[in-house]
């Protein structure tokens, strides 16, 4: 059609998350014309047409119903979070990450055995949190004493440090959602370090409830691609799992209750079905996405990595999907 009805095309809102740089809340998908694209501060990324279907279906049906004449010429996402398009990866990179810092995740760990032990116990029998601590720790090799000593520390066996949790919340480039779990004998040293990390690269620290509310506390159990959905979806479903995300790099995504024992019931179950979890950890799971990019995915890196290394630092959780 003409420039006239291509314009009226120009923008339909489907909801999405904020990305800088593209308007504030005005578009998740644009249909442009190919001299319209100067409009966006940031190089769209052409995507198939068939991956948006649905998107495809309501531009055409607001089109005919507004007489507008002009049909799409491309599609550009502007910030929608692709359905997991990029999970396994991005699990992957983490894991990597975590791997190279093997003397940092034995002291979480331990940190997390001893409060475990202290808040319900030092029987791991009767103690759901300490057995995944415990489980945690076998995985990444942690010496049988370790896990012994921080458990008889917890359970006051043994001196030991007398460790609190604290969250702290913020924002990292761009306005993307961070969440600061901590382990710590000194709340006013963690919250000036915490602070500092944030606001030395970018960075903003927020108030109490700021972000929370854009991640779900829950169970997370991730299984490799080449897993049959089917098959994992009876065994979940029959253990308790509340929901089974099939991502588009053929990995599957198992959410539980937040609860130690009824995520536990779950991924016994699958592992006894023949399915070896890639992660399975209670989380914070971001209920959506951002994927950042350039200049931007190495400057949030940055502050991912100031906090992860601070000793009282436990878990980052964050809604920013970074490049691997």
């Amino acid at each position: 059609g003409s420039d006239t009805d291509a314009a009226g095309l120009h923008q339909f809102s489907f909801g999405r998350h904020n990305q800088p740089g593209d308007g504030g809340d005005r578009a998740g998908i644009v249909a442009l014309r190919s001299g319209d694209a100067a409009a966006q501060d940031f190089p769209p990324r052409l995507i198939q047409r068939d991956q948006l279907d649905f998107a495809a279906a309501k531009v055409d049906a607001e089109a005919e119903a507004g007489g507008v004449g002009a049909k799409i010429a491309h599609y550009f996402c502007v910030g929608i979070n692709m359905a997991g398009h990029s999970k396994w990866a991005n699990i992957q990179h983490r894991k990597g990450r975590q791997d190279a810092k093997r003397g940092k995740v034995f002291t979480k760990l331990i940190k997390e055995i001893t409060v475990a032990a202290k808040m319900g116990g030092g029987d791991p029998a009767m103690n759901p949190r300490l057995r995944l601590a415990i489980d945690k720790a076998k995985a990444e090799s942690m010496p049988k004493d370790n896990i012994e000593n921080a458990v008889k520390r917890g359970s006051g066996q043994l001196d030991g440090v007398n460790y609190e949790e604290a969250r702290y919340e913020g924002y990292g480039i761009g306005g993307v959602a961070v969440i600061v779990d901590c382990l710590t004998d000194n709340k006013t040293r963690t919250v000036a370090d915490v602070r500092h990390a944030f606001v030395k690269h970018g960075g903003n620290m927020g108030t109490d409830g700021c972000v929370a509310f854009q991640f779900k506390h829950c169970g997370q159990i991730i299984l490799e691609p080449g897993a049959s959905e089917d098959a994992v979806m009876e065994v979940a479903l029959d253990a308790g799992a509340d929901d089974i995300i099939p991502n588009e790099d053929g990995s599957i995504e198992v959410l539980t209750s937040p609860d130690p024992k009824a995520f536990e019931m779950v991924k016994e179950a699958l592992e006894k079905a023949g399915f070896k979890p890639a992660v399975a950890e209670i989380t914070m799971r971001a209920e959506g996405e951002t994927e950042l990019v350039g200049d931007d995915a190495v400057k949030m890196q940055k502050i991912l990595d100031a906090l992860d290394v601070l000793d009282d630092v436990q878990d980052v959780y964050t809604n920013a999907v970074l490049p691997e």
